[in-house]
């Protein structure tokens, strides 16, 4: 394919219309599998062709940079395509790599971009070999050329950031520590505040960010990172809130690579940060509040291996001196809540991030972070009620509660907790939808970080534990989202239990399960609500005690009955198909769990057996599916099984060895072969 022939192609790849769409790709997929070579340097003359359509160039480039190193692509997969670059014509790739670099100036940014990009995965693959020694200085070149070119700057300095970003997956030392310095050079000149294109200085400041792990010498100069702190306390205040936030960026990535050399600079950092949440755009602020994250699980790291005897880290205890006021400002961002922002898992806004970070502080500082939180924040708002938006307050005082339950100690947390439970369960009844999410999100954590880890007085006592249950299985009827976290909740709660002889949880057993049966059969509800239902069934299978053994065994025939009700249903869109190979994975995941369950004691083992040859009917069903995960999931099933019926499952090997043979010869799919293998 020559590249006088590649437009139409590319323009036909790009159509609206699916049809020629589908032919487009199709032609483009057999020009690369017939001739790479041609293909690649067609694509390399359409980006560099200043005549050709914008879009047009960026797709070429975009499939470019894809022959290169395909994106989600596996190690092997890389590998071929590196080894296939490497094998090409020395003519060939010289072609690309100028075309790449006559591209940088273009006056389209989308074209520039493209370039850079593509640019840095040749770079990926040829600079660890030596074979373009000269690339760093060539782009280098670029930032002294008269007069300035802003859109080359910009470009240049993209593309030194996105090889750093690539060198930084390869191990070796590829850049010599003389090109290191020169790129920051370049880099940290670009990111100065008077430079006047915003585009360049953000280029710049993104470039550093991706360079930062390659600055460990230039860090341990002092004059040297003090110039670099400068430009990027500098880069903090700039008119531009793009710049902003990757300056903060680079914050955050500092603090987790040079934490030790953070003591001089931190005040200054405190103010900058503090001023960003206060009054910035959302997205600087946000990423303000990450610089403090990653101090908090830099200090929490450290402690944690002090408390393990190992003081070779200096531990210089930022979040502790700091704590006060950082607090005090993290409390203030949580009632920035979004209307329904509990209804969509995407959604990262400032009242997250910061109730993120205070369950961070409290990891790094533990105990003391309690007096700061509960009595001025969670205990005059968790019950306000006067106005109609006071129910950002009474979210925002449960958001906070159950984010600081990991770190403190145990027996802090269950005073606490024996104080507010009552409330807390009631608040699950709250009349605004939000207070309830979170309310059930925090009694979950309740579960996982106090019920069950020794905690004096112990949180669930034979008083409360019939309302909290009472409570749940109300709550578990609420909309998918709410449900969600009753599962989960559901979860920690006899997880809670798991050790005990006879558990407390035993008299309630047979309701919860109905309660998640019921749940998990919810028509029109999400995919992910089935999943939570059926792994709390899990849960509660494996915590259950002897006394309630006998009902685990009667769930035998029910998931076999669900399984084939699921086997004989015909599916009538892609959509309806996935779900139904989902529901048929959860139902084998919990046949596993409730075999596993009973084949700990020889007593219940024989239930395990009676049932076994419909067990293992409805698995050899599932079988035929082709549906690798569900094969999986019933090849886990069929494990278990083994277990509990020993030598007798010689009997079902003839139909079985197939089912095994074709999962141990499946390398494509290794999750179901390596199963097979266990």
């Amino acid at each position: 394919m020559s590249a006088g022939d590649i437009t139409p192609v590319l323009q036909a790849a790009s159509s609206a219309d699916q049809q020629v769409r589908n032919a487009g790709e199709a032609q483009l997929q057999l020009a690369e599998q017939q001739n790479p070579s041609a293909y690649m340097a067609a694509l390399a003359s359409e980006l560099a062709n200043s005549e050709k359509p914008a879009d047009i160039r960026q797709i070429a480039g975009i499939l470019l940079k894809n022959a290169l190193d395909a994106p989600g692509a596996d190690a092997t997969k890389k590998a071929q395509q590196h080894e296939r670059w490497l094998a090409l014509d020395s003519g060939v790739k010289q072609h690309v790599k100028q075309s790449l670099l006559a591209t940088l100036p273009a006056k389209e940014p989308t074209s520039r971009h493209t370039a850079a990009l593509a640019l840095a995965k040749v770079a990926a693959i040829e600079l660890p070999g030596q074979q373009w020694p000269d690339l760093v200085k060539l782009l280098l070149g670029n930032m002294g050329v008269q007069p300035p070119d802003p859109g080359l700057r910009q470009s240049t300095l993209q593309a030194l950031g996105y090889i750093c970003e690539e060198m930084g997956a390869i191990h070796d030392d590829v850049l010599s520590q003389e090109e290191i310095n020169s790129v920051l050079t370049a880099v940290v000149q670009g990111m100065q505040k008077n430079e006047e294109n915003n585009d360049v200085r953000l280029a710049a400041t993104v470039a550093l960010y991706n360079a930062l792990e390659f600055a460990h010498s230039n860090f341990s100069n002092e004059s040297e990172r003090n110039y670099l702190m400068q430009v990027i306390c500098e880069g903090t205040n700039s008119a531009d809130e793009r710049v902003r936030e990757a300056s903060f960026e680079c914050f955050v990535k500092i603090a987790s690579a040079y934490y030790d050399k953070l003591p001089p600079y931190i005040e200054t950092i405190f103010q900058l940060t503090s001023a960003a949440v206060t009054s910035d755009k959302e997205e600087v602020a946000k990423q303000a509040i990450e610089f403090w994250c990653s101090i908090c699980e830099e200090e929490a790291a450290i402690q944690d291996e002090i408390d393990d005897g190992d003081t070779s880290q200096q531990h210089h205890h930022f979040v502790q001196k700091a704590l006060q006021p950082l607090v005090k400002l993290l409390l203030e961002q949580l009632l920035k809540q979004e209307e329904n922002q509990d209804l969509d898992d995407s959604v990262w806004n400032v009242s997250m991030a910061a109730g993120v970070c205070l369950g961070l502080v409290a990891l790094a500082v533990r105990d003391e972070i309690i007096p700061l939180v509960i009595a001025p924040f969670v205990q005059p708002n968790i019950d306000k009620n006067t106005a109609p938006e006071d129910w950002r307050y009474r979210e925002a005082a449960t958001f906070v509660f159950g984010c600081i339950l990991e770190g403190p100690s145990p027996d802090q947390l269950a005073q606490l907790v024996g104080l507010g439970l009552n409330f807390l369960l009631n608040a699950m009844k709250d009349p605004k939808v939000q207070v309830r999410h979170t309310t059930a999100w925090t009694v979950g954590r309740i579960f996982e970080f106090v019920h069950g880890s020794g905690a004096n007085p112990p949180v669930i006592t034979s008083a409360n534990l019939g309302p909290i249950v009472e409570a749940l299985l109300q709550s578990i009827k609420d909309e998918h989202h709410i449900a969600e976290k009753v599962c989960y909740a559901i979860s920690q709660l006899a997880a809670g239990f798991k050790d005990d002889e006879s558990s407390p949880l035993s008299p309630y057993f047979k309701d919860i399960i109905q309660a998640l049966l019921e749940t998990a059969a919810r028509q029109g509800e999400s995919t992910r609500l089935q999943a939570e239902a059926f792994e709390a069934i899990n849960e509660v299978v494996r915590c259950a005690s002897s006394d309630v053994l006998p009902m685990v065994g009667q769930l035998i025939p029910l998931m076999i009955n669900k399984l084939n009700e699921t086997l004989a249903a015909n599916p009538d869109t892609a959509e309806a198909s996935q779900r139904q190979s989902e529901v048929q994975g959860l139902l084998c995941g919990v046949l596993q769990v409730i075999v596993q369950k009973l084949s700990e004691q020889d007593s219940t083992k024989t239930v395990v057996t009676q049932h076994a040859d419909q067990v293992m009917q409805v698995l050899l069903r599932v079988f035929g599916c082709r549906s690798a995960t569900v094969h999986e999931e019933a090849l886990l099933a069929v494990g278990a099984l083994t277990y509990a019926c020993g030598h007798s499952f010689i009997k079902y090997m003839d139909a079985f060895f197939p089912v095994l043979s074709t999962g141990l010869t499946n390398h494509q799919e290794w999750q179901g072969c390596l199963v097979s293998v266990g």
